[in-house]
């Protein structure tokens, strides 16, 4: 029922918005024009431009537009009929990785279907965003299901379209790690790296270079006018190398906090909680069969331990990020309603955190005073999810070796 009010609510906000709004095409001409040159054979990276620019993107999202390419014909109407299915079909993952993790109340789900710029991103732009964020929204799905391997496989297909997804791997490696073993981790990052390779090979065996340089750019320097954070910071500043570097040790630095005091915190910290030494509470049955046995080896962690780790492995990332367009916002405004309620805030701080975070991302063109409203914001939800209790992170096998 839950899923069929926000489905229902969600519906009617994409038809207001596909079909009252305008065409505020951005980047679509410039997606069709790279895909053009794609399938008229051109397979240097270096050759493939579009209105905004070269291209930028992983060989994913060639493959990926050209199949939207020849589905609409090019057409945008089309595309943003087809980009409101996947809203849809993303809008439903989420809620599914959500019921999982039960760690939201069921009103608050519709917080996931109010946001105007979301809608915006998905149904009127159709941004490359839109579609890592749903392959990367099915990887989390995924990984609440142990099913590692296919995950790794999914995560890496949402890198191959944008590469943004990337921010994600860090806390998806602690998972790893403390799920499965050194085989298992091996392999399921062999399964990411394969599809890399398959998906990117037609660049790699023709002009590998310049394929890397373009595809896998590390060092792109946003424009400060389209910046949505930041924006307060001048110019000459925002595009310094040391400005980049301070971020990235900041991001680098929460990232390794979290880590060892919340995410690992039962186990001791990193160290401990990756390493063969781990202890963690277990039955104590001297009766385990084969099966049982070998399950052992495998921890198998919660739904919502999972997801606390991604998310706010992501979001750590989304604060610390020198430049955020306003397509970017689709890469975190599905965590919100999870991390808000990760916190021990009232209910109507948590409210008006998020609505903040909106009305922010909803100011166009960005100014100082909003962007210091959304890093206010941002900082209030990192205090939040630093100051609240950590989760036990390991499912409960008791019940289940009762059963057996």
């Amino acid at each position: 029922m839950i899923c069929e009010l926000d489905l229902n609510l969600c519906w009617w906000f994409f038809c207001g918005c596909a079909f009252g709004s305008p065409d505020t095409k951005i980047d679509w001409d410039a997606y069709m024009s790279q895909v053009t040159g794609f399938l008229a054979g051109e397979r240097n990276y270096a050759e493939i431009h579009g209105d905004t620019g070269p291209l930028v993107y992983p060989a994913g999202f060639l493959y990926i537009y050209s199949g939207i390419q020849y589905i609409t014909g090019g057409a945008v109407f089309p595309a943003q009929i087809l980009f409101g299915v996947l809203y849809v079909i993303n809008l439903g993952l989420v809620l599914l990785i959500y019921i999982r993790a039960q760690a939201v109340p069921w009103w608050a789900l519709s917080l996931l279907c109010l946001s105007k710029r979301i809608h915006s991103i998905f149904v009127l732009r159709l941004f490359n965003d839109c579609v890592a964020t749903t392959l990367m929204h099915a990887s989390v799905a995924l990984m609440q299901q142990q099913h590692w391997h296919l995950a790794l496989t999914v995560f890496s297909a949402a890198v191959s379209v944008k590469m943004n997804v990337l921010l994600l791997a860090p806390p998806v490696l602690l998972l790893l790690l403390k799920s499965l073993t050194v085989w298992g981790v091996l392999t399921s990052l062999g399964c990411a790296a394969i599809l890399q390779v398959l998906v990117g090979m037609p660049f790699l065996l023709t002009y590998p270079m310049e394929y890397f340089s373009r595809a896998f750019n590390l060092g792109r320097v946003f424009i400060h006018f389209w910046s949505v954070n930041f924006k307060f910071v001048p110019e000459d500043f925002f595009i310094s190398k040391p400005f980049a570097l301070s971020l990235l040790i900041l991001h680098l630095g929460f990232l390794f906090v979290f880590a060892q005091y919340k995410w690992c915190r039962h186990e001791g910290g990193i160290l401990r909680a990756c390493g063969p030494q781990n202890v963690r509470e277990e039955p104590k049955k001297s009766d385990l069969n084969v099966v049982d046995k070998f399950l052992r080896s495998v921890q198998s962690l919660s739904a919502n331990h999972i997801l606390t780790v991604v998310f706010t492995g992501n979001f750590i990332g989304i604060v610390f990020a020198r430049s955020l367009h306003y397509q970017f916002y689709s890469w975190y405004f599905y965590s919100l309603p999870f991390l808000l309620w990760k916190t021990t805030f009232p209910t109507p701080v948590r409210l008006a955190i998020f609505f903040g975070t909106e009305l922010c991302w909803n100011v166009y063109p960005s100014t100082p005073v909003s962007s210091v409203a959304l890093l206010l914001c941002h900082v209030s939800l990192l205090a939040g999810l630093w100051f609240a209790p950590s989760e036990y992170p390991y499912v409960d096998r008791t019940k289940e070796i009762k059963k057996s």
